[in-house]
């Protein structure tokens, strides 16, 4: 009788490479689940601010339609959210420090990124303003970037350029102010989205933390939507307000929060970089607009870079 051993696999063997792999890919679908969809959910109701804007009156103040959505957004978060009074009493000095920081953040993202897009139009301030909040946010976490995240990134920065200026009819504008303005858009959102990210880490659940610092944002920008808010009185300017109020502010940054529980602020930011292409999704269906073929293409780049971006 031979004493060889079996060259046979036992059925443990045998099972455990196919077992494993099917573990890894659930894994892998709850930590999607879990943190990337909610995110790029988010961007898609985000996406659609521009073209509910577009059926503002004509006349309204660009900057005062975006604070709108934040007063009305941010006021709606606050009441239908539990424990954020309770946030604020048990906070410490520190983090009581870090609300305000990122309250000021959040203020300052309609009132910069609206001018710029203005200024500078659509394209530029677009690419500039997303484009650079991953890299503020890294830097604000002074995280490390793999070679895998920063090439994809980079490409879906690109991507996001021949989007928009595919889109851009009149050409892109060079202005210095409008470049300016976005990338401070572009620091406004890193800061209030490492904000949460860190409030989360300390303890403190996601949708209080941000519904405390869009309360406090709605009250700084209030007296702007009061003295150039009178597109509000007409139906459209009431129901744009409402769409903007109610999905992008705060159905949008609950389900913000919530992929900010199981993911970065690096990530969350990199991952925004789907709202362009949302934006301009929502433009063909809805408004009937056609996108040429540079912005297809870019439309193409940004999806197979966020697929990379979403795996971690």
């Amino acid at each position: 009788m031979s004493t060889q051993p079996s060259m046979r696999p036992s059925a443990q063997q045998s099972s455990s490479t196919p077992l494993s792999a099917t573990r890894e890919r659930r894994a892998a679908a709850r930590a999607f689940v879990r943190g990337p969809l909610p995110i790029l959910a988010a961007c898609l109701l985000w996406g659609s601010t521009g073209t509910a804007a577009s059926f503002a009156p004509r006349g309204a103040n660009s900057a005062a339609v975006g604070c709108a959505g934040l007063v009305f957004g941010g006021l709606l978060l606050f009441v239908t959210t539990r424990g954020c009074v309770a946030l604020v009493r048990a906070a410490s000095g520190r983090d009581r420090l870090a609300l305000l920081v990122g309250a000021a953040a959040v203020a300052a993202y309609p009132l910069t990124f609206y001018p710029a897009v203005s200024r500078t139009g659509v394209a530029v301030a677009t690419v500039v303003a997303l484009g650079s909040a991953p890299v503020f946010a890294g830097l604000v976490e002074r995280a490390s970037f793999g070679i895998r995240r920063r090439l994809a990134t980079a490409a879906a920065v690109a991507g996001c350029a021949l989007l928009v200026v595919g889109q851009e009819s009149g050409g892109v504008r060079a202005d210095a102010l409008g470049v300016g303005l976005a990338l401070v858009a572009g620091l406004a959102y890193a800061v209030y989205a490492s904000v949460g990210a860190r409030m989360i880490t300390r303890g403190h659940a996601a949708r209080p933390a941000l519904a405390v610092m869009f309360a406090v944002a709605a009250a700084a920008v209030a007296p702007l939507v009061v003295a150039e808010g009178w597109w509000l009185a007409d139906v459209r300017g009431t129901a744009v307000a409402l769409h903007l109020a109610v999905l992008t502010t705060c159905v949008a940054y609950t389900l913000f929060g919530l992929g900010l529980r199981h993911t970065t602020a690096v990530v969350a930011t990199s991952l925004t970089l789907a709202e362009p292409a949302a934006a301009a999704v929502l433009a063909v269906v809805v408004l009937g607009e056609q996108l040429t073929a540079i912005s297809w293409a870019g439309l193409a780049v940004v999806g197979a870079a966020l697929g990379v971006m979403s795996r971690g």
